[in-house]
């Protein structure tokens, strides 16, 4: 206990008790527990990175969805669509995969 009071008059006792309180405060604030200038920065830049997110795939969406409003418009384009991507052929067809 003497070694604290020891430090206590050495530097401390100059300072005002409230601002000492104030300082201690603000101090363990930003260093301890869940709301840290770190945590926070990490959070940031998270909610960032999941932004970005969904801004990418509000594009996939909407270049999805256009493609399904043409395929439900034309026949035509549906069966290309299907001939292209799933390899369906008429049964009298022979179909040819090149890479």
């Amino acid at each position: 206990m003497s070694q604290l009071k020891n430090f206590y008059n050495r530097y401390l006792s100059r300072l005002n008790k409230y601002w000492l309180v104030f300082i201690i405060f603000v101090f363990l604030t930003f260093t301890v527990g869940d709301s840290t200038l770190y945590n926070r920065f990490i959070y940031d830049q998270k909610i960032r990175e999941l932004e970005r997110d969904i801004r990418l795939y509000e594009k996939d969406i909407e270049v999805s969805r256009k493609k399904l409003d043409d395929l439900h418009a034309d026949k035509d384009r549906l069966e290309k669509y299907a001939r292209e991507e799933f390899y369906m052929k008429k049964p009298d067809e022979d179909v040819f995969i090149i890479e």
